[in-house]
Formats: structure tokens, C-alpha cells, sequence
């Protein structure tokens, strides 16, 4: 992550950089995951560089220093994500700050009140996530033919997140510790520090098990890494499955091909196969009743579409 934090900071003001620094160091201690860490300080590395950016018509302290941005600082960044990205980028963007602010305010205690106090959340159109059909998996799995490094990892990394649903950042973190082949199960860390143990199927856990025997050959293989770069002794980070996976889809003729359709998949089978809401909670970590609802949302269309030609109603007379 220092890598990460010294390319976010790079070209910021000495007083933004130093708070990011700090801010980074205060995250790290409460133990929050590199994914998230890394999402909080993009979006403050963002304001900074915005405030600081060409199109600003005169300067301001707020450019030196986030201790002087104001709500109208923020509503203008906010418009300009929107305008430049997407509602949904502005959202996320939107809570990160909110937790940027609060911990100047109540943690630093260098300003009385955070500029996000009264800044009005973007509204954002819920787009249904279209779930993966089994052919779309296969047609991906096809591109992995082969018995070379890479075409081991990549085929174990898609039966992985198909199997188990897992977010990108738990399989890209998994530890070669976090498996056991003796009982076919992986140990995923979730959101907030909490782990679960998943069972793979048959056709996973050999995918894994032949990756690991290839692992076993690779030059990086004294990482504790799972997933290894195929050039030199580095781990495959969660940016790389997700460059992978691109490129995968465009050899398959697969169009957005991303870890979290298959999330949103798994949560639509369990559903249709009738399996217990509680039961899929513990299975993929989720800890609140709305995540159920959002990621089975695109799947509950289809399960009601499924309902109505079943009943027929309106076509007996």
C-alpha cells in the first residue's frame, strides 16, 4: 500500500499529502482492508487534485489544504463527477469524503464541522446487474485450454469466483494458507476482518489443485500469495484478475465480464435452487438483509417472469 499511497499523493500539496499520509496510517490500525483504504484515499487524492486543478478560475486555501475546504468546495467536486464519470462514481466518492472529513473533525480535531454535512448524496439509478448464463462461464473456461502457468491460474480463478461467489478482493487476497485440498475448502477474509470458511465443488477444487502443483514450479513460488504474476516472483494483485478477466471476455466474445457478476449470479441460483436467505448470508458474508434484496434483484425479475408463465394468468379463458 505505500506504493499506492506515494503514486495517490504524488504531485499534492505538502499539507494534502501529509493528512493522506496520516490518514492512511490512522485506517491501517483500525484494520481496514486495502481495498477499502485504497478507494478512501483515491477519492480525498481526487478532491485535492481537483481544488488544485486548471479549471479552478482563482486560487484558494482549500487547494493547500483540506483543512479548508468548504461544502461548496465539495458540491462542485461532486457535480464534476458526476458530469465526468457517473452518478454512481460520484456516490462512492460522496461516502469516502464523509469519512475523510469525519476524521479530521473528530479524530484530528482540525476543523469544528466536515463540509459534508449538509452536501446531498447523488442520486443514482439502480441498474440491474445481468447474471452470467452457464454458457458464458464455459465459453470463458474455453479460452484456458491448456496446460502453461497461465491458463492453470485463469481457469482456477474462474471456477473459483463462479463456485463460491467470493468478491474480488477475497480472492485476490487468499493466502496459499487459506487452502485446504485435504477438505476442498478455502478460507476467505470478508468486509470487516470477518473469515469463512467455503467448500468448493469437485471441478474447482481440481482446477486449484492443479494450479497450486503449477504454482509449486514458479519462480515466485516462497510467496504466500495463492494467485502469482506470471513474470517474476510477485503476486497477481486484484487489479491484475480484473485485467484478466477483460481479456478473457473479449476472447470469448463475453461482454462485461467482471467477479461480481458471478456474485450476483450465485446469489440468483441459490435463490431459484429455494435455498435459505440466512444460510446464503453466511455463504457470501454478508452481514446486512439489504444485500440479499440488491444482489438478487437482477435474478428476481427473472424468477417472477419464470412465476407468471407458470400461473398463466390471463390465458385460460
Amino acid at each position: 500500500m505505500n506504493r499506492d499511497l506515494a503514486k495517490l499523493t504524488m504531485g499534492l500539496p505538502q499539507a494534502w499529502a501529509t493528512f493522506l499520509t496520516d490518514w492512511d496510517r490512522s485506517l491501517r490500525s483500525g484494520n481496514y482492508p486495502s481495498t477499502t483504504r485504497y478507494n478512501y484515499l483515491l477519492a480525498a487524492a481526487q478532491l485535492g487534485r481537483y481544488l488544485a486543478g486548471d479549471h479552478q478560475r482563482e486560487p484558494h486555501e482549500a487547494a493547500l489544504t483540506p483543512a479548508a475546504v468548504t461544502r461548496r468546495h465539495v458540491e462542485a467536486f461532486q457535480a464534476w463527477m458526476i458530469e465526468t464519470r457517473s452518478p454512481a462514481t460520484a456516490l462512492n466518492k460522496h461516502k469516502a469524503l464523509q469519512q475523510f472529513f469525519k476524521w479530521l473533525t473528530v479524530d484530528e480535531e482540525e476543523i469544528d464541522q466536515s463540509p459534508m454535512l449538509r452536501v446531498r448524496q447523488p442520486k443514482t439509478q439502480r441498474q440491474l446487474v445481468p447474471i452470467f448464463q452457464d454458457e458464458d462461464t464455459k465459453k470463458l473456461l474455453d479460452t484456458c485450454e491448456g496446460k502453461d502457468f497461465v491458463h492453470v491460474r485463469d481457469k482456477a480463478i474462474i471456477r473459483l469466483l463462479s463456485n463460491t461467489g467470493a468478491r474480488l478482493s477475497e480472492a485476490a487476497n487468499l493466502q496459499l494458507d487459506d487452502v485446504d485440498l485435504s477438505l476442498d475448502t478455502v478460507r476467505y477474509r470478508g468486509k470487516g476482518g470477518k473469515d469463512r470458511r467455503v467448500r468448493l465443488g469437485p471441478k474447482t477444487a481440481r482446477a486449484v489443485s492443479r494450479y497450486v502443483r503449477a504454482r509449486s514450479r514458479h519462480k515466485g513460488f516462497g510467496l504466500p500469495h495463492l494467485w502469482l504474476a506470471v513474470r517474476g516472483a510477485q503476486p497477481l494483485t486484484g487489479n491484475g484478475i480484473k485485467l484478466m478477466l477483460k481479456r478473457r471476455g473479449l476472447r470469448a466474445g463475453v461482454d462485461g465480464v467482471h467477479a461480481h457478476r458471478w456474485r450476483h449470479t450465485y446469489a440468483h441460483e441459490w435463490k431459484l435452487a429455494g435455498g435459505d436467505t440466512g444460510d446464503l448470508m453466511l455463504v457470501l458474508g454478508w452481514t446486512s438483509d439489504d444485500m440479499p434484496r440488491h444482489y438478487g434483484a437482477s435474478a428476481a425479475a427473472e424468477r417472477a417472469q419464470q412465476v407468471q408463465a407458470r400461473m398463466g394468468i390471463g390465458e385460460r379463458v
